[in-house]
Protein backbone atom coordinates (compact mmCIF):
# COMPACT_ATOMS: atom_id res chain seq x y z
CA UNK A 1 0.00 0.00 0.00
CA UNK A 2 1.06 3.83 -0.46
CA UNK A 3 0.71 6.86 0.84
CA UNK A 4 0.12 9.36 -1.90
CA UNK A 5 1.51 12.56 0.14
CA UNK A 6 0.78 15.23 -3.01
CA UNK A 7 -1.57 15.67 -5.94
CA UNK A 8 -1.05 14.97 -8.89
CA UNK A 9 0.37 15.88 -11.19
CA UNK A 10 3.75 16.69 -8.43
CA UNK A 11 2.76 12.94 -7.02
CA UNK A 12 4.93 12.04 -4.47
CA UNK A 13 3.76 8.66 -2.50
CA UNK A 14 5.69 6.74 0.47
CA UNK A 15 5.60 3.38 1.31
CA UNK A 16 3.39 2.59 4.74
CA UNK A 17 6.06 1.53 6.04
CA UNK A 18 8.40 4.50 5.73
CA UNK A 19 5.38 7.21 6.00
CA UNK A 20 4.67 5.40 9.47
CA UNK A 21 8.19 5.60 10.61
CA UNK A 22 8.07 9.40 10.10
CA UNK A 23 5.29 9.81 11.79
CA UNK A 24 6.49 8.03 14.75
CA UNK A 25 9.62 9.62 14.31
CA UNK A 26 11.82 6.33 13.39
CA UNK A 27 14.86 6.44 12.20
CA UNK A 28 15.09 6.36 8.10
CA UNK A 29 17.05 6.42 5.39
CA UNK A 30 17.53 7.10 1.83
CA UNK A 31 18.29 5.26 -0.70
CA UNK A 32 18.77 5.81 -4.58
CA UNK A 33 18.18 3.63 -7.40
CA UNK A 34 20.69 4.49 -9.75
CA UNK A 35 23.50 2.70 -8.15
CA UNK A 36 21.24 -0.56 -8.83
CA UNK A 37 19.85 -0.05 -12.50
CA UNK A 38 23.10 2.17 -13.63
CA UNK A 39 25.52 0.87 -11.72
CA UNK A 40 25.17 -3.18 -11.11
CA UNK A 41 24.69 -5.91 -13.15
CA UNK A 42 21.72 -7.86 -13.68
CA UNK A 43 21.13 -10.20 -10.95
CA UNK A 44 23.90 -8.88 -8.61
CA UNK A 45 22.04 -5.54 -8.32
CA UNK A 46 18.80 -7.05 -6.76
CA UNK A 47 20.92 -9.24 -4.14
CA UNK A 48 22.69 -5.92 -2.96
CA UNK A 49 18.92 -3.89 -3.34
CA UNK A 50 18.39 -6.57 -0.64
CA UNK A 51 21.14 -6.13 0.98
CA UNK A 52 21.00 -2.41 1.63
CA UNK A 53 17.92 -2.39 3.06
CA UNK A 54 18.86 -5.45 5.54
CA UNK A 55 21.71 -3.42 6.47
CA UNK A 56 19.73 -0.48 7.70
CA UNK A 57 16.67 -2.98 9.27
CA UNK A 58 19.83 -3.83 11.15
CA UNK A 59 21.51 -0.65 11.98
CA UNK A 60 17.76 0.19 13.81
CA UNK A 61 16.78 2.11 10.96
CA UNK A 62 13.82 2.25 8.01
CA UNK A 63 15.33 1.98 4.65
CA UNK A 64 13.36 3.95 1.67
CA UNK A 65 14.79 3.50 -2.16
CA UNK A 66 13.74 5.94 -4.12
CA UNK A 67 12.38 5.32 -7.71
CA UNK A 68 10.20 6.81 -10.25
CA UNK A 69 7.62 4.63 -11.68
CA UNK A 70 5.00 5.04 -14.34
CA UNK A 71 4.94 8.72 -13.36
CA UNK A 72 4.93 8.64 -9.62
CA UNK A 73 7.80 9.32 -7.47
CA UNK A 74 8.25 6.73 -5.08
CA UNK A 75 9.92 6.62 -1.55
CA UNK A 76 9.86 3.55 0.08
CA UNK A 77 9.82 0.60 -2.57
CA UNK A 78 7.79 -2.73 -2.42
CA UNK A 79 9.60 -6.19 -2.77
CA UNK A 80 8.18 -6.55 -6.75
CA UNK A 81 8.77 -2.67 -7.32
CA UNK A 82 12.69 -3.13 -6.25
CA UNK A 83 12.79 -5.96 -8.41
CA UNK A 84 11.29 -4.00 -11.37
CA UNK A 85 13.97 -1.56 -11.33
CA UNK A 86 17.17 -4.30 -10.84
CA UNK A 87 15.14 -6.36 -14.15
CA UNK A 88 17.45 -5.97 -17.07
CA UNK A 89 14.84 -5.10 -19.00
CA UNK A 90 13.79 -2.45 -16.93
CA UNK A 91 14.92 0.34 -19.36
CA UNK A 92 14.74 3.02 -16.53
CA UNK A 93 15.81 7.05 -17.51
CA UNK A 94 19.18 7.89 -14.94
CA UNK A 95 17.42 11.12 -12.94
CA UNK A 96 19.12 13.88 -12.14
CA UNK A 97 16.90 16.66 -10.27
CA UNK A 98 16.21 18.42 -13.56
CA UNK A 99 14.86 15.30 -15.43
CA UNK A 100 12.13 15.11 -12.43
CA UNK A 101 9.63 17.61 -13.39
CA UNK A 102 9.16 16.11 -17.21
CA UNK A 103 9.31 12.69 -16.00
CA UNK A 104 6.45 12.96 -13.40
CA UNK A 105 4.15 15.28 -15.82
CA UNK A 106 4.99 13.06 -18.43
CA UNK A 107 4.15 9.41 -16.87
CA UNK A 108 7.86 8.23 -17.18
CA UNK A 109 10.23 5.79 -14.91
CA UNK A 110 13.26 6.14 -14.14
CA UNK A 111 16.11 5.55 -11.63
CA UNK A 112 17.51 8.68 -9.11
CA UNK A 113 20.98 9.82 -8.75
CA UNK A 114 22.18 11.58 -5.69
CA UNK A 115 20.65 14.91 -6.50
CA UNK A 116 17.29 13.74 -7.22
CA UNK A 117 17.38 10.97 -4.40
CA UNK A 118 18.49 13.97 -2.15
CA UNK A 119 15.53 16.28 -3.22
CA UNK A 120 12.58 13.65 -2.94
CA UNK A 121 14.07 12.44 0.55
CA UNK A 122 13.92 16.00 2.11
CA UNK A 123 10.31 16.37 0.22
CA UNK A 124 9.08 12.77 2.14
CA UNK A 125 10.90 14.36 5.80
CA UNK A 126 14.06 12.02 5.32
CA UNK A 127 16.92 13.89 6.87
CA UNK A 128 19.51 10.91 5.61
CA UNK A 129 20.78 9.38 2.90
CA UNK A 130 23.33 6.40 2.38
CA UNK A 131 24.81 5.90 -0.87
CA UNK A 132 28.50 5.16 -2.76
CA UNK A 133 30.04 8.03 -4.26
CA UNK A 134 28.92 11.24 -4.58
CA UNK A 135 29.33 13.08 -8.06
CA UNK A 136 31.07 15.92 -8.90
CA UNK A 137 34.08 18.55 -11.15
CA UNK A 138 35.17 15.91 -13.45
CA UNK A 139 38.60 15.95 -14.69
CA UNK A 140 39.31 17.48 -18.11
CA UNK A 141 39.75 14.51 -21.01
CA UNK A 142 43.00 14.10 -22.14
CA UNK A 143 44.06 17.26 -24.54
CA UNK A 144 41.53 19.34 -23.64
CA UNK A 145 42.64 22.04 -20.16
CA UNK A 146 38.90 23.23 -18.40
CA UNK A 147 36.03 21.55 -17.98
CA UNK A 148 32.79 22.68 -17.39
CA UNK A 149 30.89 19.70 -16.86
CA UNK A 150 30.10 19.41 -12.91
CA UNK A 151 27.91 17.09 -11.24
CA UNK A 152 24.14 18.30 -10.16
CA UNK A 153 24.80 16.39 -6.72
CA UNK A 154 27.16 19.34 -5.64
CA UNK A 155 24.16 22.12 -6.44
CA UNK A 156 20.99 19.26 -4.87
CA UNK A 157 23.58 19.44 -1.77
CA UNK A 158 24.03 23.28 -1.62
CA UNK A 159 20.26 23.94 -0.87
CA UNK A 160 19.19 20.75 0.70
CA UNK A 161 19.42 19.87 4.07
CA UNK A 162 19.90 16.27 4.04
CA UNK A 163 23.15 14.59 5.42
CA UNK A 164 24.71 12.42 2.60
CA UNK A 165 26.95 9.54 4.03
CA UNK A 166 29.02 8.28 1.25
CA UNK A 167 33.18 7.07 0.43
CA UNK A 168 33.92 10.64 -0.96
CA UNK A 169 33.74 11.49 -4.71
CA UNK A 170 34.04 9.17 -7.18
CA UNK A 171 37.48 8.91 -8.06
CA UNK A 172 37.14 9.32 -11.86
CA UNK A 173 36.51 13.00 -10.54
CA UNK A 174 38.68 16.13 -10.02
CA UNK A 175 38.48 15.69 -5.58
CA UNK A 176 40.27 19.01 -5.04
CA UNK A 177 38.13 20.63 -7.51
CA UNK A 178 35.22 19.09 -6.05
CA UNK A 179 36.00 20.15 -2.68
CA UNK A 180 36.12 23.66 -3.87
CA UNK A 181 33.07 24.09 -4.63
CA UNK A 182 31.33 22.46 -1.69
CA UNK A 183 33.34 24.82 0.21
CA UNK A 184 32.08 27.51 -1.97
CA UNK A 185 28.44 26.44 -1.43
CA UNK A 186 28.50 26.10 2.31
CA UNK A 187 28.22 22.44 3.05
CA UNK A 188 30.60 20.83 5.69
CA UNK A 189 32.07 18.14 4.70
CA UNK A 190 33.12 15.76 7.92
CA UNK A 191 35.54 12.56 7.66
CA UNK A 192 34.65 9.80 9.20
CA UNK A 193 37.50 8.20 11.98
CA UNK A 194 39.88 9.91 9.24
CA UNK A 195 42.09 12.84 9.11
CA UNK A 196 42.40 12.17 5.27
CA UNK A 197 39.70 12.57 2.73
CA UNK A 198 38.53 9.40 0.97
CA UNK A 199 39.24 8.57 -2.63
CA UNK A 200 36.20 6.08 -2.86
CA UNK A 201 37.68 3.04 -4.25
CA UNK A 202 40.62 4.02 -2.02
CA UNK A 203 41.05 4.94 1.13
CA UNK A 204 42.63 8.23 0.77
CA UNK A 205 42.58 10.57 -1.56
CA UNK A 206 45.59 12.37 -0.58
CA UNK A 207 44.07 15.50 0.73
CA UNK A 208 43.20 16.53 4.05
CA UNK A 209 39.44 16.07 5.29
CA UNK A 210 38.48 19.58 6.44
CA UNK A 211 36.70 17.95 9.85
CA UNK A 212 37.15 15.21 11.41
CA UNK A 213 34.10 13.03 13.48
CA UNK A 214 34.93 10.06 15.40
CA UNK A 215 31.59 8.22 16.20
CA UNK A 216 27.99 8.63 15.11
CA UNK A 217 26.75 10.98 18.34
CA UNK A 218 29.39 13.34 16.80
CA UNK A 219 27.93 13.59 13.43
CA UNK A 220 24.15 13.78 14.48
CA UNK A 221 25.49 16.66 16.79
CA UNK A 222 27.19 18.45 14.24
CA UNK A 223 24.55 17.81 11.73
CA UNK A 224 21.94 19.61 14.66
CA UNK A 225 24.00 22.67 14.62
CA UNK A 226 24.70 23.70 11.38
CA UNK A 227 20.96 23.60 10.57
CA UNK A 228 20.52 26.33 13.00
CA UNK A 229 22.20 28.90 10.48
CA UNK A 230 21.97 26.95 6.69
CA UNK A 231 20.13 25.26 4.31
CA UNK A 232 22.72 23.24 3.20
CA UNK A 233 23.68 19.73 3.24
CA UNK A 234 26.42 18.04 5.28
CA UNK A 235 28.38 15.49 3.40
CA UNK A 236 30.13 12.47 5.87
CA UNK A 237 32.66 10.79 4.20
CA UNK A 238 33.30 6.93 5.09
CA UNK A 239 36.39 5.23 3.71
CA UNK A 240 35.86 1.72 1.63
CA UNK A 241 36.52 -1.41 4.39
CA UNK A 242 40.51 -1.96 4.61
CA UNK A 243 39.76 -5.25 3.41
CA UNK A 244 37.83 -4.08 0.38
CA UNK A 245 40.38 -0.92 -0.99
CA UNK A 246 41.41 -1.03 -4.46
CA UNK A 247 45.04 -1.68 -5.20
CA UNK A 248 46.23 1.90 -5.39
CA UNK A 249 48.16 1.05 -9.23
CA UNK A 250 45.40 -0.81 -10.45
CA UNK A 251 43.24 2.33 -9.97
CA UNK A 252 45.37 5.17 -11.72
CA UNK A 253 45.94 2.61 -14.65
CA UNK A 254 41.97 2.35 -15.35
CA UNK A 255 41.02 5.86 -14.52
CA UNK A 256 44.21 6.86 -17.29
CA UNK A 257 42.56 4.20 -19.87
CA UNK A 258 39.07 5.14 -19.24
CA UNK A 259 40.09 8.86 -19.57
CA UNK A 260 41.43 8.16 -23.08
CA UNK A 261 38.46 5.97 -23.68
CA UNK A 262 35.98 8.28 -22.71
CA UNK A 263 37.96 11.00 -24.90
CA UNK A 264 38.45 8.76 -28.06
CA UNK A 265 34.55 8.03 -28.08
CA UNK A 266 33.42 11.64 -27.88
CA UNK A 267 31.39 10.87 -24.64
CA UNK A 268 29.90 13.97 -23.08
CA UNK A 269 28.30 15.21 -20.40
CA UNK A 270 26.15 12.69 -18.10
CA UNK A 271 27.65 9.61 -20.78
CA UNK A 272 30.84 9.81 -19.31
CA UNK A 273 30.43 8.53 -15.56
CA UNK A 274 28.72 5.29 -16.57
CA UNK A 275 31.53 4.72 -19.54
CA UNK A 276 34.22 5.31 -16.72
CA UNK A 277 32.68 2.96 -14.30
CA UNK A 278 32.34 0.67 -17.10
CA UNK A 279 35.58 0.34 -17.70
CA UNK A 280 36.44 -0.05 -14.17
CA UNK A 281 34.34 -2.99 -13.79
CA UNK A 282 35.49 -4.90 -16.99
CA UNK A 283 39.07 -4.09 -16.87
CA UNK A 284 39.61 -4.97 -13.15
CA UNK A 285 37.77 -8.35 -13.89
CA UNK A 286 35.34 -7.59 -10.91
CA UNK A 287 37.74 -5.86 -8.11
CA UNK A 288 35.89 -2.53 -8.97
CA UNK A 289 32.10 -4.30 -8.27
CA UNK A 290 33.08 -5.70 -5.33
CA UNK A 291 34.84 -2.55 -3.72
CA UNK A 292 31.80 -0.89 -4.72
CA UNK A 293 29.48 -3.13 -3.28
CA UNK A 294 31.35 -3.42 0.01
CA UNK A 295 31.45 0.52 0.45
CA UNK A 296 28.11 1.44 -0.32
CA UNK A 297 27.23 -1.35 2.72
CA UNK A 298 29.11 0.44 5.07
CA UNK A 299 27.99 3.72 4.49
CA UNK A 300 23.97 2.57 4.53
CA UNK A 301 24.85 1.05 8.07
CA UNK A 302 26.74 4.30 9.28
CA UNK A 303 23.72 6.04 7.54
CA UNK A 304 21.70 4.52 9.93
CA UNK A 305 23.57 4.71 13.25
CA UNK A 306 23.64 8.62 12.43
CA UNK A 307 19.89 8.39 11.57
CA UNK A 308 19.12 6.61 14.92
CA UNK A 309 20.78 9.47 16.80
CA UNK A 310 19.43 12.19 15.06
CA UNK A 311 15.66 10.71 15.51
CA UNK A 312 13.85 12.60 18.75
Amino acid sequence: MLTVISPAPHRLAMSAEVADALAAGTAVVALESTILSHGLPPGRNLEVGRRLERTVRDAGAVPATIAVLDGQALVGLSPAQLERVCAPDAGLDKLSLRDLGPVLALGGSGATTVASTVALAHAAGIAVFGTGGLGGVHLPLPGTPVTWDVSADLGALARTPVLVVCSGMKSILDIPATLEVLETNSVPVLGYRTDEFPGFYLRSSGLPAPRRVDDPAQVAAVVSAHRHFADSGVLLANPIPPESEMDRTLHDRLLAEGLELVASRAVQGADVTPVLLEHFHTASGGVSLDANEELVVANVRLAAEVAVELAP
